[in-house]
């Protein structure tokens, strides 16, 4: 017994459950009651005895209602998405395209070449030349472009005395809100241009290596235009006009024909980004389309002497003003206009306010004794009497309410028809044209018809801005006194156009053909357009008509006669002075004297007519004779030789002037 082990000790363990019990819950393993684990299996983990219950249990609570809460959050979220995106790309979708297409592409107008006035040989007297308007893109002068407040204010100070403009209005256009384009300044030279691009590149430049020094003027751009020139200077600048400053014809014939001259503007749209085109975005172009050429039917050079014999009287009498037409009888073109003092259509800052326009045309004013003619026209037409007619004048005359004289003291005249217009006599017209008549109302209406006939009270046909068809009462109308002043130029009022067509009528042998001043046009495709036939009317017979040309020859030619200082050797000369009380326009009244002179050569085979008035001369002599005979002789001399018209060589009628009783 002693070899062996002694026996362990038994000690008792836990209550097992019974089999039913095992059978209903299995073992502590989770395995079904009545299997036994299996070999190399682990034994089973005693249970812990459990902690004594010190306090209750903390229950989580159920997330479903916050993510119901934040589903419904996110639902609304997305349908104000859902709904603002149907709202863009349905409902309004057309009108941000719209603003999109706005804001990529602008539209600039492409202005078109404006056609040049030449005279009746082609020579240039208003063209145009490159020039640039100069424009900007307000909103590339914000705080958010340029990161600086005062941008407008520093580009204006750099722009202003190139632009030759006040820096403040300049830095107001670039202020300018909701909008990409202002105009800085139009029609400006290349070299202004260059100026203002050579600056732009030294900012360009500064700031690309310093990135806080802004380029002010990255928002000013040009657009090509072009600027309107007068080669000649003040040279016809009555008759041409000007261009204001929107680019379109102020006066003249440059606003008469702006409709031809201006031609049609053009369109371009293009893509753009920061005010740059985008050159691979594509364009959309409409061409402009050139102005026409206008050709007009005066002469550069016969305008040259006219221009410069009428400026250099009116400055040696220190009258206020004057003018001088030349005409051909035959075509009815006005080869020269001109007035004194003129202007320079290039600068008309410095013109005076006087001197614009044209006064030939717009003047009116009463022309004094070359109305004569229209006078012994109607006597010699009715046939009442004929320039060997005998007229007693004597030095004074009663009529109505008035005493007539003429200019000068005389004892009686003994003169003949002729002799009274050869001496310019007032009486004595007077009591021509009171043979018109029975009575005196039926010589007024007589007298009247042929004023009328002559273009007097009516447009001249030229259709020119401000022109005036002059004063002419209904012979019911006429006072008292004017029944026997019309006769003699006083108490109707005319401009010089007039003048000079009522001795271009007489030249050309009793008709009256409108004056012109337009040839015609040539388009941008080089065709020629001529200007309408003018208007014809017959005034006086072929017969009167030549009368009166030799009765006017006895005022040049004859010693007795006013205007000798016409006189041109080797041509016989018509022609007839005038020297007329004028009335101020400043105060209404009668002051000074309208001094004038009309005539035409050679006078039995009229070729040109000259017209000349100069308006208050106060130094030297104020006859007509004295000081715009001169001027017609040295016009009527240049434009004879001009256009190379030959003396006749025939001997003059020499009519008789006077008589004895």
């Amino acid at each position: 017994m002693t070899d062996r082990e002694p026996p362990r000790r038994r000690v008792p363990g836990p209550a097992r459950p019974d089999r039913s019990e095992r059978a209903g819950r299995g073992d502590r393993a989770g395995r079904p009651a009545g299997r036994r684990p299996g070999p190399g299996a682990r034994p089973p983990r005693r249970p812990r005895p459990a902690a004594p219950n010190k306090a209750r249990a903390i229950r989580l609570g159920s997330p479903r209602p916050r993510l119901r809460m934040i589903s419904l959050g996110l639902t609304l979220v997305l349908m104000v998405f859902v709904v603002r995106l149907l709202q863009v790309q349905a409902v309004d979708a057309n009108a941000y395209a719209g603003k999109a297409e706005k804001n990529r592409y602008l539209t600039h107008v492409l202005a078109a070449e404006r056609g040049g006035i030449t005279d009746r040989n082609g020579v240039a007297l208003a063209t145009s030349v490159d020039a640039y308007d100069i424009t900007a893109d307000p909103t590339m002068f914000t705080r958010e472009e340029t990161k600086t407040d005062d941008a407008p204010e520093q580009a204006a100070a750099l722009l202003a005395p190139i632009l030759g403009q006040d820096a403040g209005e300049v830095a107001k256009k670039l202020r300018t809100p909701k909008t990409r384009y202002v105009m800085l300044a139009r029609r400006q030279t290349p070299q202004v241009w260059k100026q203002i691009k050579d600056i732009k590149s030294t900012l360009a430049d500064r700031a690309r290596t310093d990135k806080t020094a802004p380029n002010v003027l990255a928002g000013v751009f040009q657009d090509p235009s072009s600027k309107r020139v007068y080669p000649n200077g003040d040279l016809a600048a009555g008759i041409l006009g000007w261009v204001n400053a929107d680019g379109k014809g102020g006066g003249g014939v440059e606003q008469q024909w702006e409709k031809d001259l201006a031609g049609k503007a053009g369109e371009i749209t293009y893509a753009q980004s920061g005010g740059r085109q985008v050159p691979t975005a594509g364009s959309t172009e409409t061409p402009a389309v050139p102005g026409s050429e206008v050709e007009l039917t005066i002469d550069r050079d016969i305008q040259w002497a006219a221009q410069n014999a009428i400026t250099e009287q009116v400055k040696q009498s220190k009258a206020d003003r004057g003018y001088v037409i030349v005409q051909d009888t035959r075509t009815g073109e006005i080869l020269a206009m001109a007035n004194a003092p003129g202007f320079d259509p290039n600068d008309l800052s410095r013109a005076g306010s006087g001197s614009l326009g044209n006064a030939a045309l717009q003047d009116a004013f009463e022309p004094g004794s070359t109305a004569k003619v229209m006078s012994m026209a109607a006597v010699l037409e009715e046939n009442a009497a004929t320039p060997a007619t005998r007229v007693t004048v004597p030095n004074r005359l009663h009529r109505g309410d008035r005493l007539f004289q003429d200019d000068i003291d005389h004892p009686t005249w003994y003169l003949t028809l002729n002799g009274v217009l050869a001496k310019s006599s007032n009486i004595g017209t007077i009591l021509a044209t009171g043979q018109l008549g029975k009575t005196q109302p039926e010589a007024n209406r007589t007298l009247y018809s042929y004023l009328r006939k002559f273009g007097i009270g009516s447009p001249t046909g030229l259709r020119f801005p401000g022109e005036t068809p002059g004063i002419l009462a209904a012979p019911d109308k006429w006072s008292t006194s004017q029944q026997y002043t019309i006769p003699f130029g006083q108490g109707v009022s005319i401009n010089a156009m007039q003048a000079a067509s009522v001795y271009s009528t007489i030249a050309n042998g009793g008709v009256r053909v409108e004056p012109t001043l337009v040839r015609g046009t040539k388009g941008p495709d080089g065709r020629f357009t001529p200007a309408p036939e003018p208007g014809k009317s017959r005034v006086v017979s072929e017969k009167t008509a030549k009368t009166l040309a030799q009765m006017l020859e006895s005022v040049v030619d004859d010693e007795e006669g006013t205007g000798v200082k016409a006189r041109i050797p080797g041509y016989r000369v018509a022609g007839k002075t005038g020297t007329a009380n004028r009335v101020d326009p400043a105060t209404g009244k009668y002051r000074g004297y309208t001094s004038s002179f009309a005539g035409f050569a050679p006078a039995d085979n009229p070729r040109i007519t000259v017209y000349c008035a100069i308006q208050n001369a106060t130094k030297g002599s104020y006859f007509g004779g004295q000081i715009c005979g001169p001027i017609y002789k040295q016009v009527m001399e240049f434009a004879l030789k001009t256009l190379q018209v030959p003396p006749t060589g025939t001997p003059p009628a020499r009519l008789p002037v006077t008589y004895t009783p």
